[in-house]
């Protein structure tokens, strides 16, 4: 209580309606960033990431691959789902992507699309019934659709996404796809699929 009384005489007053933002705290590290001059080592092609990978991993942020791939700027195009999932948004992503290569860097190099998802992972709170529908009933989302997406055995559902961009015909036949499980209890990363080429 006194933390929070506290927390709450340092803030900024707002006007009637405004929220305070989180944001605002951290613009001080965005001014020593852009000191820094780290954002002109860009890849030539924004595409074209140094170190040649699509990272799709979970909205949880134990989960950041930043920290645990050790990713600096630049290194990797990173996509965020709900337990790290390949929804449909992202096979269009990785498609545009990958047809981005195909068109303006014919010659490559192209990218490996790896899939993490993470022990202990949030989604799996959509396996409640009751949750579930409570979800899909105030977002309107399908909530068959929302039943499997919870990373329940995590290896498992890592391949069963590797298959699915595997088997996309969206997908450019030039990328690799792999899988991996991150344990948040120890913070190992483990291949479960070997990076394989689509359309092989």
């Amino acid at each position: 209580m006194h933390e929070r009384k506290r927390q709450s005489r340092d803030a900024t007053p707002t006007r009637e309606g405004e929220a305070m933002s989180n944001i605002t705290a951290l613009m001080e590290r965005n001014e020593a960033f852009s000191r820094s001059g780290a954002w002109r080592s860009a890849p030539r092609l924004p595409f074209l990431p140094f170190k040649g990978l699509y990272v799709i991993t979970c909205i949880d942020p134990r989960t950041d691959p930043a920290d645990f791939l050790g990713l600096e700027f630049g290194d990797a195009v990173v996509a965020r789902t709900v337990g790290g999932r390949v929804i449909d948004a992202v096979i269009r992503d990785l498609s545009y992507i990958g047809y981005l290569v195909e068109a303006k860097a014919p010659q490559g190099p192209y990218f490996e699309a790896a899939v993490i998802h993470h022990t202990d992972c949030g989604s799996r709170l959509l396996e409640d019934p009751d949750l579930r529908r409570g979800f899909a009933q105030r977002s309107g989302y399908d909530e068959q659709q929302l039943a499997a997406l919870p990373a329940t055995v995590p290896a498992e559902t890592v391949r069963g996404d590797v298959a699915k961009i595997l088997a996309a015909p969206q997908v450019s036949t030039r990328i690799t796809v792999s899988g991996h499980v991150y344990d948040t209890a120890t913070g190992i990363l483990e291949t479960v699929a070997e990076a394989v080429r689509v359309g092989s």
